[in-house]
């Protein structure tokens, strides 16, 4: 069970958040609804082309939020053009996340205070579901704080894309209707939709759960490979956590890493560049804690094996001495 870590004298002066401040249950009323609204097939059928619409709504989006709402606008971790900016935006957007902004400044937020109490969805300090889906109906979390987000507060596009987030998926949705029907709309759409929010929403509530720690952040995060896979790169977390700079998540060759491996492809095409990654330093810090961590457990296994041999030897021994003895008698 992870420890809540204390706070850092640095914040030792900002007022305590209150510990609970409601929730908007009308606000939160169309998250709810896009759920149900899955349920839908069940009076259309499927069909496979659905599953297909389903399967590539699911990977072009999620892609946009982890390359484009986390990536790009949160922290930077490389650079592009004006035009496409705007189509990481809308792509991410068409989620239904809330607004680009909206979500920035919401992330930044979390890695100034993560795991302390000021972070709004973290587990450590409100538990699992609260940091999975809570948090989003809280009083107060749907305010944009533009000042954490100057440098892309200045874009008058993205201000209004902001404001007007609804628009992108609704429109999505509309298209989708007109373009394959009903079955496609709820299950290549809102289907879609949801898995969208619960693989984004696993980076929250879990990353700070469960996996492994290779490096010793301020926080509790975690890398996690299955994590990782559903959310094409973002289960890295501690890795992350530990240089937020970095484009690349995952690492090593071995961490799956997909939204790297599209934003490498772009940068070959020029869409993207200046792509930042950890220094050959850190490369090396992670490869010889593994290795440590490696050899601990080792170590770790051996003595367990010689205290299980220990406990056993005397009662085997304790067994056999009749038999031995009446044997030589």
């Amino acid at each position: 069970m992870n420890v809540r870590p204390p706070i850092p004298e640095k914040f030792s002066r900002l007022p305590l958040p209150p510990p609970h401040r409601g929730y908007d249950l009308i606000g939160f009323l169309p998250f709810i609804l896009v759920h149900v609204a899955c349920f839908g097939a069940l009076w259309t059928g499927a069909r496979p082309i659905d599953w297909v619409i389903c399967g590539v709504m699911y990977l072009v989006r999620i892609f946009g939020v982890m390359a484009g709402y986390h990536r790009y606008f949160s922290h930077r971790t490389f650079k592009t053009s004006r035009a496409f900016q705007l189509v990481l935006a809308v792509l991410a957007e068409t989620t239904g996340q809330k607004g680009v902004l909206w979500w920035a400044s919401h992330h930044r937020n979390h890695h100034k205070f993560s795991d302390l109490p000021w972070d709004w969805h973290s587990p450590v300090q409100r538990g699992f579901w609260h940091s999975h889906v809570g948090w989003i109906a809280e009083r107060g979390t749907e305010v944009t704080d533009f000042d954490r987000v100057k440098d892309f507060a200045k874009y008058p596009e993205l201000r209004a894309l902001n404001k007007h987030w609804m628009w992108p998926p609704v429109l999505l949705g509309f298209a989708t209707y007109f373009a394959f029907g009903w079955s496609a709309l709820f299950v290549g759409f809102f289907l879609s939709t949801v898995l969208v929010w619960h693989a984004t929403f696993l980076v929250n509530s879990l990353s700070h759960v469960v996996g492994k720690r290779r490096f010793a952040t301020e926080d509790t995060s975690r890398n996690h490979w299955l994590i990782a896979f559903f959310t094409l790169g973002e289960g890295w977390h501690n890795n992350h956590h530990h240089y937020m700079g970095s484009v690349r998540q995952g690492f090593y060759w071995w961490e799956l890493d997909v939204t790297y491996y599209v934003l490498r492809a772009l940068a070959w095409c020029g869409v993207v560049w200046d792509l930042r990654v950890p220094p050959p330093e850190m490369l090396a810090e992670g490869r010889a804690r593994d290795a440590a961590a490696r050899a601990a457990a080792r170590t770790a296994r051996e003595a367990a094996r010689t205290a299980r041999v220990a406990r056993v030897a005397p009662v085997v021994a304790a067994q056999v001495a009749p038999e031995v003895t009446a044997r030589a008698s």
